[in-house]
């Protein structure tokens, strides 16, 4: 009897720990609205940016000066990684790091999300937002 509850014991926390999803941050679908600030070798510029992140898609405003560009696709979150995947066409008239696309670290606490990636040697790309 005592075996057969060690092994049922045992079953248990291997269905739970495999059952967890430790790997992803609990992204919540929303509005996020905050800066931008891209930081190059000689300075930096600043811009309001609002992003939406819906059933794994995500749209993200621009500026005329394209502080940030913008974009839109899908996202995935991997570990303390989001994931974009634009697919909008662009002209190649501009720094194409501007655009959220590609690899950032993020971190969430349920209200701020900070993105951040330092991309091709090029410059550090970071968004400061707050969920709406």
């Amino acid at each position: 009897m005592k075996k057969t509850n060690i092994v049922a014991f045992l079953f248990l926390m291997v269905s739970f720990i495999s059952g967890c999803k430790k790997d992803k941050m609990p992204i919540q679908d929303g509005i996020y609205t905050g800066t931008f600030t891209v930081t190059y070798s000689n300075g930096s510029q600043t811009g309001p940016v609002t992003i939406e992140l819906k059933n794994r898609t995500y749209t993200s405003s621009s500026n005329a000066n394209r502080i940030p560009a913008g974009g839109s696709g899908t996202f995935q979150v991997n570990k303390n990684k989001m994931i974009f995947s634009d697919d909008k066409m662009w002209t190649a008239d501009f720094d194409w790091n501007l655009i959220l696309n590609g690899e950032y670290e993020a971190v969430f606490d349920g209200k701020k999300l900070t993105l951040s990636a330092n991309k091709n040697n090029v410059g550090n790309y970071r968004y400061e937002l707050e969920k709406q």
